[in-house]
């Protein structure tokens, strides 16, 4: 019957024209020129179909599958649309973020890298960490010390034997997942901090690494500036401050809509690895091998081209014969000389060697078989690619000679130096699982190491100094008055110390000697008149009826009165100061996250040297100013500053 209806329906439906949103007959179209009775003969009640709107969701749905198929400026216009018709503001606000996110990678193929590919492998998402060149027995399973609760990506944490200083994901009170570093101290760790402000977002951040030089910190996020799911970010040391700067997005086509995560420099420098789950499925990842690039050449990339595509595959070439695995190799234990260790990693690079040759020379001899019975026109067809896979076999056997002359150099170099090779563990290595010998480029399998036995401190919670009225009342850690001009609020002076009961829920709570040796007690810091005086009532009414307002600048005691007059003539303020690279230009979706972060209109400066900056501002409060900055860097702007500007 269904079928049947649907037949019925069609010859009804032919010659049919939009018109204001529904669907109307051909002969209706100058329904003005008819007499209404007319039209209401000429219209049948079922010649009027309504065209089905997509809601929001479905809106968003398009929208996020047009993302995560790099087609980000027609993704940015559904979720825009998808905005506009929403029923609330949290679905509003899931479709206005979605557009964000289109908009990012829009700004991201502007700068995008093209890396020579060397190798790629499918692996298990729950042991493909085992096949990076990492130290064995380094990833320790979740959950341990540090890591309460592992998570879809995490299941493991990075802690490798003798080291010292350890950079750690681990979840907060409400789940989500931060940075910690914890150092070795004699014969305990310390308590575990996190990294930093521009370090952590509302969202995950994941699988840290530090490069082999120490500057260069790698890691993945779901939550600052990016193109959906897990971007790859990295933050360099700042000698000056000693603390990690602003992450920066690493950019297409590392950084892509899908997950993309623990990215490592290999120890030699030669190579760039990393794992996707973009082309896998929910329970694998490609591990992906690039040769490493010191100074990568950006490029613009349209999005309406194939070129887009092509470069997310991130495919390695037919020939791999140039790859140099001696650099991926599995280390040795520490306790292993130098010798031992390079024999155990020219046995496993011939291993792999031959095991490549024999991939290789099947390919070889499948290819000409086939020639052999082929016609004329195909042969000349497979010629070329038949010549091409012999010489890429000729070169790997030249490496394989070269690899089992120097393994014969090392073997002689042990014996001189009275040393005996370990059968047994160069057994255990050429037992390991390989991966990818056939692409000129072996995956070696690690093992899993033990739980960790670490004895960490427990954080102390960092003192906060906002004035407050607390069940109990706190004295403040530290009685350094900050610089510059300070209001506090005078409590009662007695020749005791007195107890935190008679705070009375003050916090925090100042006291200093007084030159008859007495204890006069203050409370709170406010930088303002205007904010010392909201809270002196509450004081008062707290059951301090003598309390009053003093001023303090630079630590020293001053005049209320002279303290407004500096107030008012002292006045700073802060703006913020944003270099966009390049001519200058804002594009219009710049100005509009711009205007939506800050709320403030942009000034145009244009310096001696004829580079352009922009300046957004004033902020009376530093914190407001840092705070907005911040939010600017995770969103796309990481050259801005907070400048104060004194009157």
């Amino acid at each position: 019957m269904k079928k049947k209806a649907a037949n019925i329906l069609v010859p009804a439906l032919i010659g049919l024209v939009f018109f204001g949103g529904n669907i109307i007959s051909g002969n209706a179209r100058n329904l003005d020129a008819m007499p209404m009775s007319t039209a209401q003969d000429t219209l049948p009640v079922q010649d009027t179909v309504e065209i089905p709107k997509l809601t929001a969701a479905q809106l968003f749905a398009k929208g996020d599958s047009l993302r995560k198929a790099y087609c980000f400026q027609a993704a940015m216009e559904a979720c825009e649309a998808a905005a506009q018709v929403a029923s609330d503001s949290l679905e509003r606000q899931r479709c206005e973020e979605g557009a964000m996110l289109a908009q990012n990678g829009l700004n991201m193929l502007g700068f995008c890298n093209k890396p020579v590919v060397v190798a790629r492998e499918k692996f298990s998402l729950k042991d493909f960490i085992l096949y990076y060149p990492l130290q064995d027995r380094s990833w320790r399973p979740v959950p341990n010390i540090l890591d309460s609760l592992g998570s879809t990506l995490v299941h493991a944490t990075y802690i490798p034997d003798g080291q010292e200083s350890l950079y750690y994901s681990a979840p907060d009170a409400d789940g989500i997942r931060n940075l910690y570093h914890t150092q070795f101290a004699d014969t305990v760790w310390t308590a575990p901090e996190l990294l930093g402000e521009q370090l952590t977002s509302s969202g995950n951040e994941i699988y840290p690494i530090i490069s082999p030089d120490g500057q260069s910190l790698y890691f993945a996020s779901d939550g600052l500036y990016g193109m959906g799911g897990y971007d790859l970010y990295v933050s360099r040391w700042n000698k000056e401050t000693h603390e990690w700067d602003t992450p920066m997005n690493m950019g297409f086509p590392y950084s892509s809509p899908y997950d993309d995560f623990l990215f490592i420099n290999s120890a030699d420098g030669k190579y760039s690895i990393f794992a996707s789950n973009r082309e896998c499925g929910a329970d694998s990842v490609y591990v992906y091998v690039l040769e490493y690039d010191s100074m990568p050449i950006r490029y613009s990339v349209d999005d309406a081209s194939d070129e887009i595509r092509s470069l997310a595959r991130l495919l390695p070439p037919a020939d791999a014969a140039r790859v140099d695995n001696a650099s991926v190799v599995s280390k040795a234990d520490d306790q292993e000389s130098e010798l031992q260790r390079k024999y155990v990693a020219r046995v496993l690079e011939v291993r792999r060697l031959r095991d490549s040759i024999y991939v290789r020379g099947q390919r070889v001899d499948a290819a000409r078989d086939v020639f052999a019975s082929a016609s004329e026109a195909k042969r000349q067809e497979m010629a070329e690619e038949i010549i091409g896979m012999e010489e890429s076999l000729v070169a790997l056997e030249d490496s394989l000679n070269t690899a089992v002359r120097l393994l014969g150099k090392l073997e002689m170099d042990i014996i001189m130096s009275g040393q005996v090779i370990n059968p047994d563990k160069v057994q255990e290595v050429a037992d390991r699982e390989v991966k990818g010998a056939d692409n000129g480029y072996a995956f070696s399998a690690h093992r899993m190491g033990p739980a960790p036995d670490m004895k960490i401190l427990e954080p102390v919670s960092e003192f906060d100094y906002s004035f407050m009225i607390l069940p109990e009342g706190r004295f403040a850690e530290d009685n350094t008055l900050p610089a510059g001009l300070v209001y506090q609020i005078q409590l009662f002076t007695t020749s005791k110390q007195a107890t935190t009961a008679s705070l009375k829920g003050l916090s925090p709570v100042f006291w200093r000697r007084t030159a008859n040796l007495k204890f006069t007690y203050y409370a709170g810091l406010f930088r303002t008149y205007k904010d010392v005086l909201a809270n002196l009532n509450k004081v008062k009414k707290a059951g301090f009826r003598n309390a009053f307002i003093v001023a303090f600048n630079d630590g020293k005691l001053i005049n209320v009165t002279n303290a407004r007059k500096m107030e008012k003539t002292d006045v700073r303020t802060y703006n913020i100061r944003i270099n966009v690279g390049g001519d200058g230009t804002l594009s219009d979706s710049a100005r509009t996250v711009l205007l939506s972060i800050t709320g403030k209109e942009l000034a145009r400066n244009i310096g001696s040297d004829g580079s352009v900056t922009y300046v957004v501002g004033p902020y009376k409060d530093r914190t407001e100013a840092t705070t907005t900055a911040t939010a600017l860097r995770a969103n796309g702007f990481p050259n801005c500053e907070v400048e104060e500007i004194k009157k």
